[in-house]
């Protein structure tokens, strides 16, 4: 379990640097620091000194490793567009997009497994036909799409839903939610059935054709066999080894739906990190692009190491496997 854990480590490492680089590549060779922070009218000695003052007239690979060096502390420097510390300013807008992404991942994961399970036991159901045909419609339909119908439909029509906007939030601490007012959970819906939808029906296929191929299989013949209840059977042995692959895509896409808040938040206007970075890619704004690229591989690598980790528990033939391989 140590080697395993050391060398997935030592991988997440590696990415983190790799990543680093592209980061540090966009200040160097995405639009000019200087000319974006002081503007046309600066003297050659204002351009000079803020250049000496940015570090740009270091060696590559000296700046490359200040760049680093800044980063593990979290100083991406000064935003071009707002004039700000850039960590503070995501932050600021952080808690937005991890309530509405911890959101839609419980509903999806919830939903999925729930309506996977539902549709495998009951395959030839009418309820499950018409669970499996709706499907198709959060696979098939854009994520910003949904978002436009849902607010046409609950927002426009029925106005039962408000549009836009986070609603009234609260802070504790440094985190603001919006989960302990009425208008925070109301406004919290409809994105987050939009961002979680496609990874509902993901997780939801996912679980019901694992669970088709795990009750086919001897071992649960066997248990039929032996006396078990059906409830034994599907919860206590087949939906434990269906679970196994779940781990890794619920992992994965909990990246996913972070990462790819932006459409959600842009559509809703929501307050969050995604909607921050739109805005820094229209304006160019090059710190925040790097510290956002830096966050969202720090997300997923740390997710795919908790994952792996959590698929090592869970599935004895890894360890099986290892312990032989060393034989």
């Amino acid at each position: 379990m140590l080697a395993f854990t050391l060398r997935r480590l030592v991988q997440s490492v590696l990415v983190m640097l790799v990543v680093a680089l592209v980061a540090f590549s966009l200040f160097r060779f995405v639009g000019d620091p200087v000319a974006t922070m002081l503007g046309q009218e600066a003297t050659v000695a204002d351009r000079a000194a803020l250049r000496e003052q940015l570090g740009l007239n270091d060696p590559i690979l000296v700046q490359f490793m200040n760049f680093i060096s800044r980063a593990l502390t979290g100083d991406f420097g000064i935003s071009y567009r707002l004039r700000e510390p850039v960590m503070p300013l995501i932050l600021s807008r952080l808690p937005a997009t991890l309530e509405l992404a911890l959101i839609s991942g419980t509903v999806a994961f919830l939903g999925g497994v729930g309506l996977g399970i539902y549709t495998a036991l009951n395959r030839r159901g009418g309820l499950s036909s018409v669970i499996m045909t709706t499907s198709l419609i959060g696979v098939s339909l854009p994520t910003f799409l949904i978002g436009v119908l849902l607010i046409w439909v609950f927002a426009v029509e029925l106005q039962w839903l408000p549009s836009f906007g986070r609603g009234d939030t609260v802070r504790l601490g440094w985190w603001t939610t919006g989960l302990l007012t009425p208008t925070g959970r109301l406004s919290l819906i409809l994105p987050a059935i939009t961002l979680g939808l496609y990874q509902m029906t993901l997780i939801m296929r996912l679980v019901r054709a694992e669970m088709l191929e795990v009750l086919r299989t001897d071992y649960i013949k066997f248990a039929r066999a032996r006396g078990l209840s059906q409830r034994a059977i599907h919860f206590g042995h087949a939906l434990k080894n269906t679970l196994v692959p779940v781990i890794t895509i619920t992992g994965l896409q909990l990246g996913s739906i972070i990462a790819f808040s932006i459409i959600t938040e842009t559509v809703f206007q929501w307050p969050g990190v995604g909607a921050l970075f739109i805005n820094s890619v229209q304006s160019v704004d090059v710190p925040v692009m790097a510290a956002y690229l830096m966050m969202i591989a720090l997300v997923f690598v740390v997710i795919n190491l908790i994952v792996d980790m959590l698929y090592y528990a869970v599935d004895p033939r890894l360890r099986v496997d290892r312990a032989q391989a060393r034989h």
